[in-house]
């Protein structure tokens, strides 16, 4: 595994499926989409905590129906301990960008996991 590759595994705290693929395809591409990735995800002086970012990517998911990937988010919440109304402001601000049938599409499964974690 590269050095580039490696950060982001570091950063995010998994290895991400996309630079597997990529590096599968040509190692210069899983090289430039792990430096992607890294400048994406990698805490910046004054600038959003992995928190705040894994809060506006789960707002993202909820208002795109992409319900997988906002489960998965959830998970990764819990772990940066993020509070019950900070996910419901979330969903909230889902809901008022695409509006009330996507937050009623994305709300049921995201509340039965909120549960399941405990949030």
């Amino acid at each position: 595994m590269t050095k580039d590759i490696q950060e982001a595994k570091d950063v995010k705290g998994l290895k991400p499926r996309s630079v597997i693929y990529a590096n599968r395809i040509d190692e210069d591409f899983g090289e430039a989409l792990a430096g992607y990735y890294k400048s994406v995800w990698k805490e910046r002086e004054n600038g959003l905590t992995m928190k705040q970012k894994h809060i506006l990517v789960f707002a993202i998911a909820c208002s795109k129906l992409n319900i997988e990937s906002a489960l998965k988010i959830l998970e990764r919440l819990k772990k940066f301990e993020a509070t019950s109304e900070e996910i419901k402001d979330a969903m909230m601000i889902a809901a008022w960008t695409d509006g009330i049938q996507n937050f009623t599409d994305f709300s049921p499964k995201i509340l039965k996991e909120m549960e399941r974690l405990g949030f």
